[in-house]
């Protein structure tokens, strides 16, 4: 029998600490209490985590802004882009805050989440608290689990029952990865390691050549992950159905497929004889006589008799066989073999081989002219991972947006097939990349290929939190409600005519005096803490309007 040695360890060091603490016990003073907390402290950690990753936690600049201010959106109006169609945002700044953000607005809302983070290889492609992680920092491996352990943590909280997120990672964290992923969103709800083959190969590689990447791939719910989840409607050859019967219109075109088979699951009940049009016994494998040497027929003998009688099977001559006949079954496209209408499809593959990496160099090169970013990912590997996904009017969420090919992908997939999807991209403005790069693209895809969908361009900012009470935020805090509620609701209430907002009581009276009766508006969103008198109810209710109350928990965490 194994011994648990570990276990023994911790069960010898809380003996330690109970014999510590009966001593402390029999000469108590003054410092005893606060040692009796130290000692507790210690137990805790000793019945800590048995089994996971561990590493050691960093804490970022980024932490501690947060905890001294309250961050908020403010619209760069100048950038909005106004195309029709679906409403999507950008989001300027650390990705923390945006996420901090996002959790007030879209807890429980996204679809699918697409991030790219940055590898940690060693070659200045992770930059933590504003300094590069070289391969020669002994924590690199810990800041980079600790940068992205908080951020998955508010990414499953932003998740549907049934969404998806999909992680781009290449072989120096895919690991550490993996197993902070299982413990993140547990490890039922792991789906597939997707290998991605991004290039064909490297002249310069030592020893082996890496040529592929991965996408982890995680459901909120594994109760979903059928549902979840497309298929791949392209994964036939249409070309096999060469030929029709009488049964066509109901059943489409049909190829053949022989009846017998080898199999290492040798059943008698499967090898009986079918009679031929001349009486002949047809037995597997052209046999006229029943011998066990592996062949059985696919199907029941029942199945077969019924498979006869509807038009599913032929019995032909053969000369190549002993017996001389051949049986053989229809694979119809519009049914399956038992006549029940299906639509041909196969599961998604977790291997991505038609996408190489050199395309994304050549999409940043088509749009901008030259290479402006040189991480980025192609077009077609995203757009091939939205398609795995059911839903065609997902929200999607990427806050590693970097160059931007997820909203590009979003709206390229959408214009081929019809979808609504909608996408919030978030990223840093490192090296101006947001507003020259991220913002840009979006901008001249659109134009250039005509997309129906539109952008709103918000920046990150913060209020300091000092000891001031709640309501003296107010009027400051006031100033930034317009952004959470069109993020939230995917709005836009500049120029609107359907849509209006009231964050105040002043804002609501002067709103429902301009009304006329011929008005467009259809909602009004109004702050939480407004009073809406019978006389305003009852005008906007006779105007159709619908009065949509602003949530409170936008800032909730200020009342203290």
């Amino acid at each position: 029998m194994s011994t648990n040695i570990s276990k023994a360890k911790r069960e010898e060091l809380l003996q330690q600490v109970a014999e510590i603490r009966n001593k402390l016990m029999e000469h108590q003073d003054e410092n005893t209490n606060q040692l009796l907390v130290y000692l507790s402290n210690i137990e805790k950690d000793i019945n800590g985590k048995k089994y996971g990753l561990v590493f050691e936690e960093h804490r970022e600049a980024v932490d501690e802004l947060l905890e001294n201010n309250v961050p908020v959106l403010v619209e760069e109006e100048s950038l909005k882009i106004d195309n029709g169609g679906q409403q999507n945002f950008l989001i300027e700044g650390d990705n923390l805050a945006s996420l901090k953000l996002l959790e007030k607005t879209h807890k429980g809302k996204i679809d699918l989440i697409y991030i790219d983070p940055p590898y940690n290889t060693g070659n200045k492609d992770f930059i933590y608290d504003d300094a590069f992680v070289g391969d020669d920092d002994k924590f690199r491996h810990s800041k980079w689990l600790s940068f992205i352990d908080k951020r998955l943590r508010l990414a499953k909280n932003l998740l549907t029952v049934k969404g998806v997120i999909f992680i781009s990672i290449d072989d120096n964290e895919y690991a550490n990865l993996k197993a902070l992923c299982d413990e993140i969103f547990g490890a039922d709800c792991f789906v597939s390691n997707i290998v991605w083959q991004k290039k064909t190969g490297a002249s310069d590689a030592r020893g082996i050549a890496g040529i592929t990447e991965y996408v982890l791939v995680y459901v909120k719910n594994s109760d979903f992950i059928r549902e979840t989840f497309n298929k791949n409607k392209e994964s036939f050859d249409v070309t096999r159905y060469r030929f029709t019967d009488e049964y066509v219109e109901r059943r489409g075109n049909y190829y053949f497929d022989s009846l017998d088979r080898g199999s290492v699951r040798y059943s008698d009940t499967l090898n009986y004889p079918i009679i031929a049009p001349d009486g002949t016994k047809i037995y597997p494998n052209g046999r006229t006589l029943f011998k066990n040497d592996g062949w059985t027929w696919k199907w029941s003998k029942e199945k077969v008799e019924w498979g006869l009688q509807n038009g599913f099977i032929v019995i032909s001559k053969s000369p190549s066989r002993p017996n001389g006949w051949a049986v053989r079954y229809k694979i119809y496209l519009n049914v399956d073999n038992e006549d029940k209408l299906i639509e041909k499809s196969s599961p998604y593959k977790n291997i991505i081989n038609d996408v190489l990496n050199a395309n994304a160099a050549a999409d940043i090169k088509d749009i901008f002219g030259e290479k402006v970013f040189q991480y980025s990912k192609p077009v077609g590997l995203i757009e091939t991972l939205l398609k795995y996904a059911v839903k065609n009017d997902s929200l999607v969420l990427d806050f590693f947006a970097g160059s931007g090919t997820t909203g590009h992908a979003v709206m390229k997939l959408n214009a081929e097939d019809g979808g609504q999807r909608k996408f919030i991209l978030c990223t840093n403005n490192e090296n101006n990349i947001c507003r020259a790069v991220t913002y840009e693209r979006i901008k001249r895809v659109i134009a250039t290929e005509d997309y129906k969908s539109s952008l709103k361009y918000y920046k990150v900012d913060f209020v300091p939190i000092t000891e001031q009470v709640y309501y003296e935020y107010a009027d400051k805090l006031l100033l930034h409600i317009k952004e959470l509620v069109e993020l939230e609701n995917g709005l836009d209430f500049d120029g609107n005519k359907k849509v209006a907002i009231c964050p105040t009581d002043e804002d609501l009276q002067q709103f429902a005096n301009t009304l006329a009766v011929d008005t467009q508006c259809k909602a009004v969103y109004v702050g939480h803490d407004v009073f809406v008198t019978p006389d305003v109810e009852s005008k906007l209710t006779s105007l159709g309007i619908k009065i949509n109350i602003i949530p409170d928990y936008y800032y909730g965490e200020l009342r203290g």
